[in-house]
């Protein structure tokens, strides 16, 4: 009695759902509040099914974080660190090279670089460190640097983010990356990243990315002290933003891992992990939500191969890369591996019923596995 009552509820949604229809503000919070899973992602797999048919992609990929000595201070990191700190380091260009050298020998269309905010760092080590990744791999494309770190190079440099980008584009940039976007409520950003780049300033960048004719995702920190309707807030910004830009790719969430991090100290959230339903049901929603975005993806180093695998009947259409010696996400207590071999993913998607498709960064297809 009590399943038939909620999915009455959700009945006005659904008829929206299946005629094509945009959901409202109110619409998402009545999702996100919903206990009704199952019927969620049901339409959120409808919606994925029109979008991109069976196809599940992945990509090839790897890592590189350059730097963890980070000047920000957010309460919900526990990968940066001040310079002094004993653990604390920044590769040298020399020490790029060998990296560069050393990805030129295996198969990765795409290098993701992304580090900590070091304003002892010019200019010039950034353009240089991409210009080595071409030199070794002119093929490969390099997706590096949030929002957040282009913002802080842009000032420190005492350049505009559209000489940033332009300049860094010059040197090989293919696209910049969809973290830093946090929680774009200003009451809850406030709180879990401190002076971190603005929400408004996040879309600056952004926005200048796509006129430079360069794509990038988008994201969200969730599970720590947001509520359902900062959650929707956030989506609301990001649809409104692609309907006037239209150059994110893809959407994907950070579960927060509590693990290490002072946010989890002042607000009690050690080994309060997210839970499986709010994994989905969040991917889920983003997909019912965000009706202009190509893509929704899992990150699987978050939530774990399996969370991800299932995810996929819940609006997922992309399980994300290989990666490789990741360190940000571990450094806040994730238990997952460092990475995951193709064809991992190849056998998770055809167990999930998917067309498994290896894509480069821009989502152009390089093989179907059927």
């Amino acid at each position: 009695m009590s399943t038939t009552h909620i999915r009455h509820d959700l009945e006005d949604i659904k008829e929206k759902v299946e005629k094509g229809e945009r959901l409202s503000f109110e619409d998402g919070v009545r999702l996100m509040k919903s206990p009704d899973l199952l019927t969620i992602g049901q339409m959120a797999d409808l919606v994925r099914k029109r979008k991109n048919g069976d196809k599940a992609y992945f990509i090839v990929n790897t890592h590189l974080n350059y730097t963890n000595v980070c000047y920000l201070d957010c309460k919900l990191c526990a990968f940066g660190v001040k310079p002094d700190h004993p653990n604390s380091y920044t590769l040298s260009l020399e020490q790029l090279e060998e990296r560069m050298k050393e990805i030129a020998t295996k198969p990765f269309t795409e290098l993701h670089i992304v580090g900590g905010v070091n304003a002892k760092l010019p200019f010039s080590y950034y353009e240089e460190m991409i210009r080595l990744a071409k030199k070794h791999n002119p093929h490969i494309h390099v997706q590096a640097f949030s929002a957040v770190e282009i913002d802080y190079l842009a000032r420190v440099s005492k350049l505009s983010v559209d000489e940033t980008l332009t300049r860094l584009r010059d040197a090989g940039l293919g696209s910049i990356l969809g973290g830093g976007a946090e929680i774009f409520d200003p009451e809850i950003r406030k709180v879990i990243s401190g002076h971190k780049t603005s929400a408004d300033r996040w879309f600056e960048i952004h926005e200048i990315t796509h006129q430079l004719g360069m794509k990038s995702n988008a994201s969200i920190l969730y599970g720590h002290i947001e509520k359902p309707e900062h959650v929707i807030d956030h989506f609301v910004r990001l649809r409104d933003h692609q309907d006037r830009a239209n150059g994110f790719q893809a959407f994907f969430g950070f579960a927060f891992h509590p693990d290490n991090t002072k946010l989890a100290d002042e607000f009690n959230l050690h080994g309060r992990d997210t839970t499986g339903i709010y994994d989905l049901k969040l991917l889920a929603v983003a997909r019912l939500m965000l009706d202009n975005f190509p893509h929704i993806r899992a990150f699987w180093m978050m939530i774990g191969l399996k969370l991800a695998q299932v995810s996929l009947q819940f609006g997922v259409d992309d399980l994300d890369g290989t990666v490789m010696e990741e360190q940000i996400v571990h450094a806040a207590g994730s238990r997952s591996s460092h990475v995951t071999p193709k064809q991992d993913f190849i056998n998770m998607i055809l167990e999930a019923g998917r067309i498994p498709v290896e894509r480069d960064t821009l989502y152009h297809e390089i093989k179907r596995y059927e």
